[in-house]
């Protein structure tokens, strides 16, 4: 089966999900106070991140790596709240980006957004090591209804 990446249109399709994705994060008010600037590198690692996740090379695992991802997340104290609107925006960006939209591929990627922000939020509380969620590098997301594989 074509790999989430593939199915996508490789980077340069997920560069521009993260890209729209990115802009409305910074004018949320909601996400506002985790996103307080535009960052130059976070809509690349964003790409990256999801590139390697759905598939595609191993560019965030041989960059900035998922140790980095833990510090990015570490006190900032995600609430319930801006985890659901993160999703929320995610999506509307997937629908902007002018990706495929077949229910099977949509299925997949609500699901990834949901798995990580649930890690994301879970590590913005962690107050130890131990408290963080178990997962530790990029998570290998295939489609819907199956379990990505660290």
């Amino acid at each position: 089966m074509t790999s989430l990446y593939d199915h996508a249109g490789g980077t340069e399709a997920l560069h521009r999900l993260e890209e729209i994705f990115y802009t409305k994060l910074l004018t949320d008010p909601l996400l506002k106070p985790l996103f307080p600037e535009r960052k130059p590198s976070h809509v690349p690692n964003l790409t990256s991140f999801t590139s390697e996740s759905f598939g595609g090379p191993d560019a965030f695992t041989r960059g900035p790596g998922f140790a980095y991802l833990i510090d990015a997340h570490r006190h900032l104290h995600i609430t319930e709240e801006q985890r659901q609107r993160f999703v929320d925006l995610y999506m509307e960006a997937f629908e902007e980006a002018g990706l495929p939209r077949d229910q099977e591929f949509l299925d997949a990627v609500r699901e990834h957004v949901e798995f990580g922000s649930h890690v994301a939020m879970q590590n913005s509380h962690a107050t130890t090591d131990a408290d963080l969620h178990p997962l530790r590098e990029v998570p290998r997301w295939t489609w819907a209804g199956d379990k990505p594989t660290p």
